[in-house]
């Protein structure tokens, strides 16, 4: 079997299964299995899947990302979401819509601490949605609010989309030698 002939084997079973309604994932897995069994033997084939998942998650880099979900939840647990909407609070509360925007710089500054934007959303979200509706705001708002505040925490370093990236780029996720050190200088 050539290999235009392997691809159109796998595209064509992974759009057969969509077609019929197949939960993408197990599409995937079907597809990818019956292509392996059709081409390698099953020696081999299990050989070589065994050694693509391992593979796959074998990047020290990666561990990173559930420590980084552990220290969201040890930070929520510990109240210092709490401290972080004070603090949003000092800085932004007297402006109009005061809660929306201490929502805002809460999750921005969970997100940024905890490298997860589901973190920020239920530790800020879970405290200050009561609150704004309170204060009588409508609790769709106040709900939006913190859903698109939430992701703006992932741009700011350390984060944990920071670290994934570079990864799937087979680069180091240092400044020092990863992609930043590819960048032209502005000097």
């Amino acid at each position: 079997m050539g290999t235009f002939q392997v691809g159109l084997l796998l595209i064509g079973t992974f759009a057969l299964l969509l077609a019929l309604s197949v939960p993408v994932s197990v599409s995937i897995i079907i597809s990818s299995v019956v292509t392996m069994a059709s081409t390698l033997s099953l020696d081999l084939g299990t050989f070589v899947a065994s050694q693509r998942m391992v593979g796959g998650v074998d990047s020290f880099s990666l561990l990173a990302v559930p420590f980084y979900i552990l220290c969201g939840v040890l930070m929520n647990t510990g109240g210092i979401a709490q401290k972080l909407i004070d603090f949003a609070k000092i800085l932004v509360g007297r402006i109009p819509g005061g809660l929306a925007h201490t929502n805002i710089l809460g999750n921005t500054l969970f997100g940024s601490l905890s490298g997860s934007s589901v973190a920020a959303s239920v530790a800020i979200g879970g405290v200050l949605i009561p609150m704004e509706e309170k204060e009588g705001y409508d609790k769709k708002f106040a709900a939006a609010v913190n859903i698109a505040s939430a992701p703006t925490g992932l741009i700011i370093p350390p984060s944990g989309i920071l670290i994934i990236y570079p990864c799937l780029l087979y680069t180091s996720p240092s400044p020092r030698d990863g992609l930043l050190s590819r960048m032209p200088s502005s000097a």
